[in-house]
């Protein structure tokens, strides 16, 4: 039970620092926010990132790996770090590949990334994971231990937890809703959704009439236009920027 508790703490945790470490990254130093505006990452409303609360729990199982075969302290660290991106690497892959084939829908897009995999995957974010491997192996794994015995002695934080866990259920429960009607739309019109784009294009209807901007609520709008709506002015976007693309290489 105390293992299961562990999980669940890291989860939790992942979720919300990932969450928190992502719309940091969005609004200071990715290349897709030029505009610097502040974005909320994911595809749920709340402030949780699924992705690395899998990731965090799978790095604190790999940490009690042993790697014998290398005799070097430093080394073994190394290939430790290395081991727990190339995992959480094979996650990312994983849950991008479950979007797109079975949502018809890309949450995140490496396709301008030097080396990546279908948009998916590439090298520059698979090195930022053995930095975060490292980072959780020095500073979070020594006080994992501590921090479950600090949870068990103070129930309320476990109420908390608990409390969590089923806001994040429901979140779960309608954010998918909203992903099934964008799926229906995809394969009605064979095609692919990319999220982000998405949100961005909803966020600029929104200003141009002059809505206040919704932080949580990425498809949030005055309610003139219904969700196929949305998603038909997204398409068109798309393929008018796509030609222009095109235009400027020839």
């Amino acid at each position: 039970m105390n293992k299961i508790l562990v999980v669940a703490f890291l989860f939790f945790m992942g979720s919300l620092l990932g969450w928190g470490l992502e719309v940091v990254y969005r609004r200071f130093f990715s290349d897709a926010n030029p505009e610097r505006k502040w974005i909320n990452p994911g595809f749920l409303i709340g402030p949780y990132l699924p992705l690395y609360g899998f990731s965090l729990s799978v790095v604190y199982i790999l940490s009690f790996i042993p790697v014998t075969f290398i005799h070097n302290k430093w080394g073994q660290k190394i290939v430790l770090f290395v081991l727990m991106a190339m995992v959480i690497t094979l996650i990312e892959y994983i849950a991008g590949l479950i979007f797109i084939k079975g949502m018809k829908i890309k949450l995140w897009d490496y396709t301008e990334e030097w080396g990546n995999i279908k948009g998916i995957i590439c090298p520059k974010f698979s090195f930022y994971w053995i930095v975060l491997s490292a980072v959780y192996y020095f500073l979070i794994h020594p006080n994992v231990q501590k921090s479950i015995e600090w949870l068990a002695g103070h129930l309320a934080f476990s109420f908390f937890i608990g409390f969590f866990y089923g806001v994040f259920l429901i979140d779960i429960c309608y954010s998918m809703n909203i992903m099934k009607r964008m799926r229906d739309f995809a394969v009605e019109n064979q095609l692919e959704i990319k999220y982000e784009s998405l949100k961005a294009h909803i966020a600029k209807i929104n200003e141009e009439r002059k809505l206040k901007p919704s932080f949580m609520f990425a498809f949030k709008t005055d309610n003139r236009m219904t969700l196929k709506e949305i998603l038909s002015k997204y398409v068109e976007s798309e393929q008018t920027r796509i030609k222009g693309k095109l235009s400027k290489r020839g």
